[in-house]
Parts: structure tokens; C-alpha cells; sequence
């Protein structure tokens, strides 16, 4: 129901009121209360011109006032008294106790105080259960956002400037049409902004909006489909003939997977033929407008993979904007902007800062600003300094501290040598990134111990000599438990994991064992969303051919175990001292711990040797 309304049904219950209260007032105003003694009295000495009898009042009228009233009325006590006002000759006429007023508001009332507690209290009830009124049940719940409610432009989206240079075309369009349509060409009926989450899709939706000056109509994928059947559909008729009203504008749905999901043949069985329906009503609108009058459609998913084909074909979704996660120079653009909002040491550098933060997404590096300035305020400091943004890059990655965890002597001098086992392997090898901290200081995350290593570039090439590296990184803190306690422990678990996967990755994959062969094996889907949860990986290779991988996996698995306990065997005094160390301070950085430090021939070597060879591990920091 909307404001018109609600203030008709306002007046209208404001003028009833005042009816009845004026019928109150002009009724007894003039009216006496007598009693029934008092009726008889008057009417034995002629005083009484009339009444009316009911089955329990006596309602008359005087012959001459009474104390200024000209009427009155009494109860009505013995049944016997028609025979005296016969007798006294005054007029008696019978009547109903009811009247049209009474009746009116009998029956209004009620109803009216039913209609009041339903809207003022279940109604609300209703809505937030998704089972709002009837009469407005087919209708859109797209918010408008006219541009003065935006207040987002092309400024405010950073470290996304391919995705502008496309965007903008769209804005050219809707303040332009005719210098788009004088050679004939016409604007995509639909663009997809596709990434992995928090990389600023419907930012750069709203900055759209914003940069052309059109209304903006959001929803959420999830808004069209409720309980009953077929009011997804009506909704995506109400939404789009909305837009024609307002065109030019713009319409923006977010999380298009949640509507435009692949068809099943089998969803009528499984209960989907509602959200089938809908999908269905969609791509029938996107047929059926014509985008020349300024209607432009927008929609962010970060699982592309799972939308129906039909919606990606061209003619309606023609275009895909990829959003990806920003590199160096997009995250001091990013930071730069999140910056202006706080207040920064003048010594600060945003370049040290986004070297910090490789495959951090833009919601990333907002919140790592955020964090930042917590830990300054937390310290009593006027500025943010770069101190604050590396214990920041340290909460986010590895979770905050919790020293109150107290480990048993033993317990905390093993987490010692293993993560000091991490650190010098990879400060001894030439192409793993470099060590900023290591720490012994239990984390949020469920980690005993942490080693942080920072790049020190972007990567977009993986040799296979650096994955082999990264896998002796990765099981030293084993080899170093077993050459000082003979034994492991559960601990080394998810560095295992991890150099598991790198191996199984370059075999299957890239193609990099020699037994194997280059086949690839398994196949990398995108997700946005990594892997999630499912049944088994697809095989499409014999038995022989898998226990091939297996023997290759955990051959190169065997490999670098034995080449970091080769290295921390020639490198025993440091892994000691570190230790020891390690266990006073809880926390050391190279320059804390010489044998840490990279020196300078290790990093040309590393530069010397590479290699351009295709990869696409993703680049993050190893928290262990």
C-alpha cells in the first residue's frame, strides 16, 4: 500500500469519526436525564408534549423547556406506564433501540480495528516472512536510486580501468543516442560484470548510473522468486514496464545467479519450476525491449559458470565485463582512494603498502584501511603509519593474536623449529618470496605459529622450478621437527595439503612430468568462487594412467621433503639459533635474524632464471 493511500483511508476514517462525534453532540445536548419517577410526575402535571417508547428507554420532548433542555429521556421501568400517558392524553410512539448510526458503526467498527491491528502489527509480520499483501504481491521491489541517491561516480571505482574504458561507452550511449545510432550501431542489451567477489561490481554499477544521470533501478536476484508460483514472473513484467516509464535508466540486478541458474530438465520434479518460470519471463523481456530508447540492463554475478545458456547468447546478455582482482598499480589506485578518509603519516608510501597486499581485492584493501586505522587509534597515534598496515595485512591474513592460548613448554619450542624451519628454507631458496615475519603467537585461524611471506611483484608466471621450490618451502617445517625430534607431528597438516596440491597441479595440469606426459588430465573450470563442496573430480583416464599420477605426485613430494631436510641439515646452527630466539622474542624479522635476510646474489640468481612458462596458481602469501 502506498502513501497516497494510506492518507485517503486517513481522511475517510477522520471524517467518520467527526460524523459521529457531531450526532453525539447535537443529541444530547439538549437532552435531560431524568428519572423514571420524575417522567411520571411531569407527564401527571401536563408537562410532557411527546415520547418515545423502546424496550428500555423513554425518550420524549418537553411542552416548555426544562432547565434550557427541550428533551429528555429516562429508562423504562414498568411496562404499565402506556396506560397512564393514554390516560393523561400525550402522544406515545414505539421504536427500536437501534438506528442507522448504531447499526453503521456495529458492523464499521469491528472492522475498521481488525483492518488497524492487521496493518500496524501482522502486516509487518507478514513482510518480513515474505508473505507481504496480496494486492502488491506481483509488484517489483526494485529500488529506484536517482542520481542524486547514487553519489557514486567513475572517480570513486579505482584499480578497474579496462572495465571503465567499456562502461563508459554505455554512458556515452544514454546521454548521446543519436551519435551512437547514426551509422546504424546499437547498444548491448545486456552486460554482465563478472569477478570474484569484493571486487566493486555493483560499485561500478551505481558509478554508472551516476556518470549518466539516469534513474537507477537495483534488485537482487534473490527478490523474484517467493512461495507462490508465478509471481517471479509478474514481478520481471512490473520491473521492466517501470523502466519504460523512466527510460532512459538503467536497470542493475545483482547476484544473477540466484535467477538465471541453468535449466534443468528435470525441474518441474524437483520444485523449480518456479525460478524456470521467471528465467523464462526474463529472457522473453530482454527480447522485447528495444534498447534504443535508453534501456540498459546491468547484472553482477562472481559464478558465471552455473547461468543458463540461453541468457548468455547474444542478443541478451552480449556482453561480459570482467572484473578481476586488481594488480600492484590497481591497488594504489584502490588505496589511494580509501586513504582520503583517514589520516596518514606524511612518511606513509602507498606503494610499500600495496606491495603488502598481492590478491587482495578492493572490499580487501577497504577493510585493510579500516583495520589500519584501528590499530593506530588502539596504540594512542595521531597518524597511520605503515607499521599499522602490516599488523593490519597480519590480522586479515592470519588472524588476530591470542596469547592467552598457553601451549606446554615442548609444544611451543616444536612450533619454534618448525615455523624457523619455514623461514630459512625460503630464505635460502632463490625463487620463493622473500621473509618478512616469522612468529610463534597463536592465531585466530587455528595456527599455532606463522610464517609471512611477502612478494615482492606481481606474478603471472610460475616456472617449475619455482613450484619445486615452493613445495621445499612448504614441508621444511616437517624436515625441521624430524631432524630435531625424530618425529612429526599433526601440525605440518596443512602445509602437506598444500605441497600436495602443487604437485598434483603441475602433473595433471601443466604438464610437467616426464612419466605422465603432457596430457591435461584435469581441467580448471572458472570459478570465482574456487571449488566447492561436491562429490569427486571427473576422470577421464584409466587406472594405469592414475597410478602414473599418483607415483608422479608422490615422487615430487618425496623429492622436495628430502631436499628441505638436506638444507636444514646444512643450515643446523642457524635453525637452533633462530629457534632459540624465536622462543624469547615470539616474533622475528630479518632484520631481527641475520641468516633471514636474502642477499643480494640470491635475488639475481632468482631473476637470472626464470622462466616464461604458462601457470595460473594464484599468487598469496604462505600462512602456515
Amino acid at each position: 500500500m502506498d502513501n497516497k493511500q494510506k492518507f485517503n483511508i486517513g481522511y475517510v476514517m477522520a471524517a467518520l469519526l467527526i460524523i459521529g462525534l457531531f450526532q453525539f453532540w447535537f443529541a444530547y445536548r439538549d437532552t435531560a436525564q431524568l428519572s423514571y419517577s420524575d417522567v411520571m410526575h411531569l407527564t401527571q402535571e401536563g408537562k410532557i408534549a411527546s415520547v418515545t417508547l423502546t424496550e428500555t428507554m423513554i425518550e420524549g420532548a418537553f411542552k416548555e423547556p426544562q432547565d434550557g433542555k427541550t428533551m429528555f429521556v429516562a429508562n423504562r421501568v414498568d411496562p404499565a406506564a402506556v396506560a397512564v400517558f393514554e390516560k393523561a392524553g400525550v402522544k406515545i410512539t414505539g421504536a427500536s433501540d437501534s438506528n442507522w448510526l448504531t447499526t453503521f458503526l456495529s458492523w464499521i467498527v469491528p472492522a475498521l480495528i481488525f483492518a488497524g491491528i492487521w496493518m500496524f502489527f501482522f502486516r509487518g509480520i507478514a513482510e518480513r516472512q515474505g508473505m507481504g499483501g496480496l494486492i502488491n504481491i506481483g509488484k517489483s521491489k526494485a529500488k529506484v536510486h536517482l542520481v542524486r541517491d547514487t553519489g557514486v561516480t567513475f572517480d570513486d571505482v579505482a584499480g578497474a580501468d579496462e572495465a571503465k574504458t567499456e562502461l563508459q561507452e554505455i554512458v556515452s550511449f544514454l546521454k548521446d543516442k543519436e551519435k551512437y545510432g547514426r551509422l546504424g550501431a546499437r547498444i548491448p542489451k545486456g552486460i554482465l560484470l563478472v569477478g570474484p567477489p569484493g571486487t566493486g561490481k555493483t560499485l561500478m554499477a551505481r558509478a554508472v548510473a551516476g556518470e549518466a544521470g539516469v534513474p537507477f533501478f537495483s534488485i537482487s536476484g534473490s527478490e523474484f522468486v517467493e512461495m507462490f508460483v508465478g509471481v517471479g514472473a509478474a514481478r520481471v513484467r512490473d520491473l521492466f514496464q517501470q523502466a519504460q516509464l523512466a527510460a532512459p535508466c538503467i536497470i542493475f540486478i545483482d547476484e544473477l545467479d540466484a535467477l538465471g541458474r541453468a535449466r534443468s530438465p528435470f525441474a518441474a520434479y524437483s520444485g523449480g519450476d518456479e525460478k524456470e518460470q521467471t528465467l523464462n519471463q526474463l529472457l522473453a523481456e530482454l527480447d522485447g525491449f528495444d534498447p534504443r530508447v535508453g534501456i540498459v540492463l546491468l547484472a553482477a554475478t562472481n559464478r558465471p559458470e552455473i547461468l543458463d545458456p540461453a541468457l548468455m547468447r547474444a542478443g541478451r546478455f552480449d556482453r561480459q565485463v570482467v572484473m578481476d582482482r586488481p594488480d600492484r598499480k590497481g591497488r594504489e589506485a584502490i588505496l589511494a582512494v580509501h586513504i582520503r578518509k583517514i589520516s596518514v603519516a606524511p612518511s606513509l608510501k602507498i606503494e610499500e603498502v600495496a606491495s603488502l597486499t598481492p590478491g587482495f581485492t578492493g572490499a580487501d584493501l577497504a577493510n585493510l584501511v579500516n583495520e589500519a586505522a584501528i590499530f593506530a587509534t588502539r596504540r594512542g597515534g595521531d597518524t597511520v603509519t605503515i607499521e599499522d598496515f602490516t599488523n593490519a595485512v597480519e590480522r586479515i591474513v592470519a588472524g588476530s593474536e591470542r596469547k592467552s592460548r598457553l601451549l606446554k613448554p615442548e609444544d611451543r619450542e616444536r612450533v619454534a623449529y618448525h615455523e624457523m624451519g619455514h623461514a630459512l628454507a625460503a630464505s635460502s631458496l632463490a625463487k620463493t618470496d622473500p621473509v618478512q615475519k616469522v612468529s610463534i603467537i597463536p592465531r585466530s585461524i587455528g595456527s599455532l605459529g606463522y610464517t609471512l611471506q611477502r612478494p615482492t611483484e606481481d606474478r603471472f608466471l610460475i616456472t617449475l622450478g619455482e613450484l619445486k621450490e615452493r613445495m621445499i618451502a612448504l614441508l621444511a617445517g616437517r624436515a625441521a621437527e624430524e631432524i630435531i625430534y625424530g618425529e612429526v607431528s599433526t601440525g605440518a597438516a596443512d602445509d602437506l595439503a598444500k605441497a600436495t596440491d602443487v604437485a598434483r597441479q603441475c602433473v595433471t595440469r601443466f604438464g610437467m612430468d616426464e612419466t605422465v606426459g603432457l596430457a591435461v588430465l584435469e581441467e580448471q573450470r572458472l570459478q570465482w568462487l574456487g571449488d566447492g563442496p561436491g562429490g569427486p573430480a571427473k576422470r577421464d583416464y584409466s587406472e594405469a594412467t592414475a597410478r602414473e599420477v599418483d607415483l608422479a605426485v608422490r615422487g615430487m613430494i618425496d623429492n622436495a621433503s628430502a631436499s628441505a631436510e638436506e638444507l636444514l641439515r646444512g643450515r643446523i646452527a642457524d635453525l637452533r639459533a633462530g629457534a632459540k630466539l624465536l622462543l624469547e622474542r615470539e616474533t622475528l624479522t630479518p632484520d631481527d635474524f641475520a641468516p633471514l635476510r636474502r642477499t643480494a646474489g640470491q635475488v639475481s640468481a632468482a631473476k637470472a632464471k626464470r622462466a616464461k612458462m604458462p601457470a595460473s596458481l594464484e599468487q598469496t602469501r604462505r600462512v602456515s
